[in-house]
């Protein structure tokens, strides 16, 4: 079982980026502005940066399952570890919504928070468009955490390309591209239209971002 300390990490990342993400998705409603898709995506983006400042260093940061099981299937992190993780994620998500519920309203949260997919999107479509955009986040994240290269711009690297997931696909899918992330809002909204999208879409683009990391990116051994 991972320590005590990384599961809490875990919570607690995964409560600051729905959380903060979740208050953007509302300032941009309530103010009427009509920013609200940059307020939205530099929110989240922010957000994790936030988590992965105060606790990426203790847990490596996931904050989100699909990149707990790009992780694993990397070898980073065992099975358990890999359980134990996902288990803080979602506790920290669902505190996240619940604390969302108390400061506005869990008809707001069931309505303007949660991911669902736009007009006129179909429920495979979107699925696909969740695999493909989490599939990028999880070949993004696994390189620049091991690459000597990147230094300290990694954590930026991973921030921005949330960002520009949400700009891309907030209008179509939501952007969740993290299956805790959706939990947080359907629990607290009591709105589970759809939920298993942003299940299959996202932990099935772990698996591709993780090939395409491990057969494209990853640095070359050595020779002897």
């Amino acid at each position: 079982m991972p320590d005590t300390r990384k599961l809490l990490a875990e919570l607690l990342g995964t409560y600051v980026l729905v959380t903060v993400g979740g208050f953007a998705i509302a300032s941009s409603i309530v103010s009427g502005a009509t920013t609200g898709l940059v307020l939205i995506g530099f929110g989240f983006g922010f957000a994790l940066l936030a988590g992965l400042y105060a606790f990426g260093e203790v847990s490596g940061g996931h904050f989100n399952p699909a990149v707990s099981l790009g992780a694993f299937l990397d070898g980073r992190l065992d099975a358990v570890g890999f359980g134990g993780y996902a288990v803080a994620q979602f506790v920290g998500a669902i505190l996240a919504g619940f604390t969302l519920v108390w400061a506005t309203s869990k008809e707001f949260v069931g309505s303007a928070m949660v991911t669902v997919p736009g007009q006129g999107v179909d429920a495979l479509d979107a699925v696909l468009i969740e695999a493909l955009l989490t599939a990028i986040f999880v070949a993004v994240i696994l390189k620049v955490t091991t690459s000597g290269k990147f230094g300290a711009s990694a954590l930026t690297a991973i921030s921005l390309t949330l960002v520009a997931i949400h700009f891309a696909a907030v209008p179509i899918t939501g952007a969740s591209v993290n299956p805790a992330r959706t939990i947080a809002t359907a629990v607290g909204g009591g709105t589970y239209t759809d939920l298993w999208i942003y299940f299959v879409g996202p932990l099935l683009g772990a698996v591709l971002g993780w090939a395409a990391y491990k057969f494209v990116a990853a640095e070359e051994p050595e020779a002897a």
